[in-house]
């Protein structure tokens, strides 16, 4: 009989998330200062660091039998230190089928098979789903400072897509391109999507860039930030608030 993980480290907020869904709050003996989900259920887990500097040391002292982490979250040195000394998981998705892969592959890890079956067939029906608007051209900004966007290759992009949107800068070489202050007016887009991370934007900044005109008569529209890169058990959930939150702006309808 294969041994489930009881001591897991995760530096991925959506990855804590989906162990506590999977396993329990329990499993989870440390994980980032970002990890927030599920609200109050970590307290008992030790923070060990940010998605960027974690604490190496501290997370070996609790003895994890399993730490998980992502290519694009954490730095290559952490987790090829921590990978030479204890078993890690890797998962980066850069679409949402991709992540439905990688949920299954977690649950096997975690040997909780039977817990991931309703996240998974949930995951399957939104997968089935097309979406129910004509396709809205947007810009996803996930950055101010400067201005930047997400290419085709991210996990962002493919939300957007299954969601209706057409992600304007989605050709760009980058994967995660800069704009130009002078490019963002000029932008030919039905909304400018400013969600809530990696950038905090509030209600306070989006009126002043509506009062600026920064991005001229495009609506500007707040917007919870994992709905659109949180995979794990939040990928099915997140890729529906999408479709709403795209149908909206189709529509005129419920957003600012």
């Amino acid at each position: 009989m294969r041994r489930a993980p009881r001591r897991i480290v995760s530096l991925v907020p959506s990855s804590t998330e989906s162990v506590v869904a999977l396993c329990g709050a329990d499993a989870v003996v440390g994980c980032t200062r970002y990890c927030t989900q599920p609200v109050g259920a970590l307290a008992a887990a030790t923070r060990i660091g940010g998605t960027k500097n974690p604490r190496c040391e501290a997370i070996l002292a609790l003895q994890p039998d399993l730490v998980l982490g992502n290519a694009e979250e954490n730095r290559a040195e952490d987790l090829e230190w921590l990978a030479a000394r204890v078993p890690v998981l890797v998962q980066t998705p850069t679409t949402v089928a991709g992540a439905r892969a990688l949920l299954a592959e977690l649950a096997a890890a975690l040997v909780a098979e039977a817990a991931a079956q309703p996240f998974l067939a949930r995951l399957d029906a939104e997968l089935q789903r097309t979406a129910a608007v004509p396709p809205v051209a947007v810009f996803y900004a996930i950055w101010c400072k400067p201005w930047m966007s997400v290419n085709h290759s991210t996990y962002i992009h493919d939300v957007l897509r299954l969601a209706g949107a057409v992600n304007v800068t989605a050709g760009r070489a980058e994967r995660y391109p800069s704009l130009a202050e002078p490019e963002l007016a000029g932008l030919d887009v039905a909304a400018v999507l400013l969600p809530d991370e990696p950038w905090l934007f509030d209600v306070a900044q989006r009126d002043a860039l509506a009062a600026q005109r920064r991005f001229g008569a495009a609506r500007l529209v707040l917007c919870d930030g994992k709905d659109f890169c949180w995979h794990g058990v939040r990928a099915a959930a997140g890729l529906a608030a999408a479709r709403r939150l795209v149908a909206a702006v189709a529509s005129g309808d419920g957003v600012a």
